[in-house]
């Protein structure tokens, strides 16, 4: 391609990108458009953040932030109380505790959500995977060809891959309630993983090889068996996945556009009922949603 024709095409990459109000795609980011779209332009676009976490994200938080200290280099003990101490300093404000309305029932609930975080990590780290580590909590920003936006992605960890020499393995911790029914094969798991996979290629310079998912169950299993469950997926046997990636970020990106009005998902199980009264009290109007 000339030099001519290079910019005539950066520039009309340009000019796509100034019709759009974001200014990249995130897994979460994608996910939230895909599932209430209104609740994703008021944090997407509006940078409003004022939506409750659950205590169960909040303990996930939680976990992430111990073994971010952990695999850092800390002592067991220290990241455990680095990640109790998150929990501590979460406001009520917050978080959504469902039908604990009263002061002493938040206050219990506190109570439970620390319980389960202590018995969580407790869990992990009772026999945690072991890593040559490149990287902790890695933040990136990819151009990817094909794609008019950049993607964004936290990975967990980068580690050297055991596989392939000289390649590189994501690794993403996930505190669950039940484990996974499909595992690698689940869909969230893929979108994932090429966010991860561009950002690390991008920020690395080496073969990303492997995608691997810790779950780690917060309550503790009837029979005994092992608190934690390892999938993996490999990007070398995932092609056909990459082309759908592209194809939804870039059919998303289209929509985002064509669209002029934003409408809610009462059925959102987690932004449902605030995506509504959004829209009943007109808070986000054509113009600004053109």
């Amino acid at each position: 391609m000339s030099r001519k024709a290079r910019g005539k095409k950066a520039r009309a990459k340009a000019g796509k990108r100034a019709t759009l109000p974001i200014e990249h795609w995130s897994h979460s980011s994608l996910m939230a458009f895909l599932r209430n779209p209104l609740a994703w332009y008021k944090r997407y676009v509006e940078r409003v953040y004022d939506t409750p976490a659950t205590p169960s994200s909040v303990v996930g938080r939680a976990g992430h932030c111990a073994l971010e200290h952990f695999y850092s280099g800390a002592p067991k003990d220290i990241a455990v109380q680095k990640g109790l101490e998150y929990v501590r300093t979460v406001g009520d404000f917050e978080i959504n505790f469902g039908k604990a309305k009263t002061r002493r029932a938040k206050r219990e609930k506190r109570k439970a959500m620390e319980r389960e975080y202590l018995q969580a990590i407790s869990y992990y780290l009772e026999r945690p995977p072991q890593h040559d580590v490149l990287g902790v909590e890695v933040r990136g920003v990819a151009e990817v060809p094909g794609l008019p936006l950049p993607l964004k992605a936290v990975s967990d960890l980068v580690v050297a891959s055991r596989i392939e020499k000289g390649a590189v393995d994501i690794v993403d911790h996930k505190f669950v309630a039940a484990f996974s029914a499909r595992g690698a094969a689940k869909t969230l798991f893929a979108i994932q993983a090429i966010f991860n996979y561009y950002t690390v290629k991008e920020l690395f310079g080496r073969p990303v090889r492997r995608f691997i998912v810790y779950e780690c169950k917060k309550t503790k299993n009837a029979d005994g068996s092992r608190q934690m469950r390892r999938y993996e997926l490999d990007f070398r046997e995932h092609g056909e996945d990459f082309a759908v990636f592209h194809r939804l970020v870039n059919d998303a990106t289209e929509e985002l556009i064509r669209r002029r009005i934003y409408l809610p998902n009462p059925s959102d199980t987690f932004e449902g009922e605030n995506s509504f009264d959004i829209y009943r009290l007109g808070l986000v109007d054509d113009s600004a949603s053109a």
